[in-house]
């Protein structure tokens, strides 16, 4: 029987792992598309603008497009672990952005302490931010949660087997949005636009009331993160930083668990499902304790 369990952990760690991976993959495939399409675009203004100064009878003048702000040089540098608490976080751009925000600052505030509460129609759901162990996550989980950037976004995935989390943050699950668990969904993919390096993954465990970022590589934490509902432990790797324990509202999760999947997600993308019962967020408050 121990072994079976073993197996059983083994699998759901490794089907999480997949899932992770496969998120950054098709990322980097959204990205690549949109990169060939601003390339045709800018190809074509290129065209166009040649021709109004060599066409004959042209004025030889075309409206000059307003340059967009470019991150500055902190934001765009890669992203990189740092000690702790961190007093300096960087920020990289990535795509495809789920729900357009800014970077969060550079320097955080080290040495407050923060509590953030999930508005869900399921009820409250409280953390304790471990802003001394994970300060550029949290740095950034709060810029997100004041930019309004969770409102009205649902809880689209849930693993009950080995693995026990209920993941969130991705404003491609619309509060409205019927999940059907499909591979070709942009649903498990968004980010806000930047991404950071893991931090706290020093001795990591995934006890349940653990609040950990979803990531397919050490430096593509986003906006993504999973609530711990049963001991995982044993089917994580130390690969998700964790950033908060829930402080009230764990019984939430669990209840939603009981009632299972609506879809169940290709073993291919790591398997688990979107929760029958739904959990929507209607916003997040940041509390400073």
């Amino acid at each position: 029987m121990a072994g079976k369990s073993e197996r059983q952990r083994r699998q759901a760690r490794e089907r999480y792992r997949r899932q992770q991976q496969q998120r950054a993959v098709r990322q980097r495939q959204v990205r690549k598309r949109w990169v060939a399409g601003l390339s045709a675009v800018v190809a074509a203004g290129l065209i166009a603008g040649l021709l109004v100064i060599f066409l004959p009878g042209g004025s030889g003048k075309s409206a000059s497009a307003s340059a967009s702000k470019s991150p500055t040089a902190s934001h765009s540098a890669s992203a990189a672990a740092a000690a702790e608490p961190a007093h300096h976080c960087s920020y990289a751009a990535t795509t495809p952005v789920a729900k357009k925000v800014s970077f969060p600052p550079t320097a955080p505030d080290y040495t407050a302490s923060y509590q953030a509460t999930l508005n869900t129609n399921q009820g409250k759901i409280t953390f304790d931010l471990l802003n001394s162990k994970a300060t550029c996550t949290v740095n950034s989980f709060i810029h997100l949660a004041e930019a309004g950037y969770f409102d009205h976004t649902q809880c689209h995935r849930m693993l009950t087997s080995g693995i026990y989390v209920l993941q969130c943050g991705d404003p491609y699950a619309t509060s409205t949005a019927h999940l059907t668990c499909s591979s070709t969904s942009k649903v498990g993919t968004g980010t806000p636009g930047y991404e950071f390096a893991s931090e706290n993954l020093t001795g990591a465990k995934y006890p349940a009331g653990t609040v950990a970022m979803a990531n397919g590589s050490a430096t593509s934490n986003g906006s993504q993160f999973f609530i711990v509902f049963q001991d995982s432990t044993s089917g994580l790797a130390a690969t998700y930083p964790p950033f908060a324990t829930v402080s009230s509202g764990l019984d939430i999760v669990q209840n939603v668990a009981k009632d299972g999947y609506s879809c169940q997600y290709p073993q291919a993308d790591g398997g688990g499902g979107a929760p029958k019962k739904k959990v929507i967020i209607d916003s997040v408050t940041i509390k400073r304790t």
